[in-house]
């Protein structure tokens, strides 16, 4: 047969499209699958925005040559693990697994490369082997925890120098809560804080937690980022600023919707890196082999509009410290 009959053939099979032919093309489009436990927003979250910025940085453009699977929960844990088995069965080259949703995407696949922006004691929750050396199929950038709860707690006290009665809201189930409510009992010690342990484990504890600060009120509340304090976000705010509750919050997006002050890294700055990661993974690299790095933008964000309707004057020493003012 001559080679030109031989060219004519393999021209024909990839129109028909014989079994296997499409998988070996090499000008494939790689598909992403993004798990998330919040409803999808449009325009994107500041922080979905940032992954796409860093996919866009790295020549990849959603929709051109490169397609995202998202799959959204709206806030109902219980449909995670059907989400992530759709991404599965899609057949997806890599999954980002938005905190809140890494148990579920872990369950589902033990081989399907997952970047989890923001990972959070990863060692000590035994999602990976070592930071240096994850090993399995987890890896993504990291993301402080604990060593940052004394420190907001002292940003607190230079806010309140005064402070002495300080609420805690966390969720234990969290990834990562136990190791910040630990650092938390630690810092306080030495500021010469009482601390109000008030756990949220499901929404049901949320009005329970209300009841308890509007009984006994604390000077001020520190909020713990988990999914839960996250979806009743504008809801603690609400009450916290009814109380007339300076409130300390991890994430920039919880002063921007009314909080007192935040102190965290950046979170923008953490999903533009996990393009990298993934990048990395369509190009052959292991994720068990890719070291989880630490952060490297932090932010301190203080509301000033916020603390005027509390009556609160933020010291000007602390006010030069911020990354961000809002007024």
């Amino acid at each position: 047969m001559s080679l030109r009959a031989l060219k004519l053939i393999a021209v024909v099979l990839m129109i028909i499209g014989v079994p296997g032919v499409e998988a070996q093309r090499p000008d494939k489009i790689p598909r992403i699958g993004y798990l998330v436990i919040s409803p999808l927003a449009d325009p994107p979250s500041a922080e979905r925005a940032a992954f796409l910025d860093g996919l866009r940085e790295l020549g990849y453009i959603a929709g051109r040559n490169i397609l995202v699977e998202y799959r959204s929960a709206a806030w109902n844990r219980e449909l995670l693990p059907d989400l992530a088995a759709e991404l599965i069965a899609l057949k997806v080259d890599v999954i980002v697994a938005v905190p809140g949703t890494v148990d579920a995407a872990r369950n589902a696949t033990k081989t399907i490369p997952i970047i989890v922006p923001s990972l959070t004691d990863p060692v000590e929750e035994g999602l990976v082997t070592s930071l240096a050396r994850p090993g399995g199929n987890i890896t993504g950038p990291g993301w402080s925890t604990g060593e940052l709860t004394g420190k907001r707690l002292e940003l607190f006290k230079e806010a309140i120098p005064k402070l002495s009665r300080v609420a805690f809201l966390w969720t234990p189930t969290s990834q990562g809560s136990q190791r910040q409510w630990q650092e938390a009992q630690s810092a306080a010690r030495k500021l010469r804080v009482t601390l109000q342990s008030l756990e949220v484990r499901d929404p049901s504890d949320v009005p329970k937690a209300f009841s308890a600060m509007t009984q006994k009120r604390p000077e001020a509340l520190i909020t713990v980022a988990s999914a839960l304090t996250t979806a009743y976000r504008p809801i603690i705010i609400e009450f916290a600023a009814k109380q007339r509750i300076p409130t300390m919050f991890a994430l920039k997006a919880d002063v921007e919707a009314g909080g007192l002050i935040s102190y965290a890294p950046s979170l923008t700055d953490t999903f533009r890196r996990a393009a990298r990661y993934v990048d990395r993974v369509l190009k052959g690299a292991n994720p068990g082999d890719l070291p989880i790095e630490d952060p490297t933008r932090f932010e301190l964000v203080i509301n000033l509009k916020t603390a005027k309707a509390l009556g609160l004057t933020i010291p000007k020493t602390l006010l030069l410290q911020a990354d961000q003012v809002i007024e």
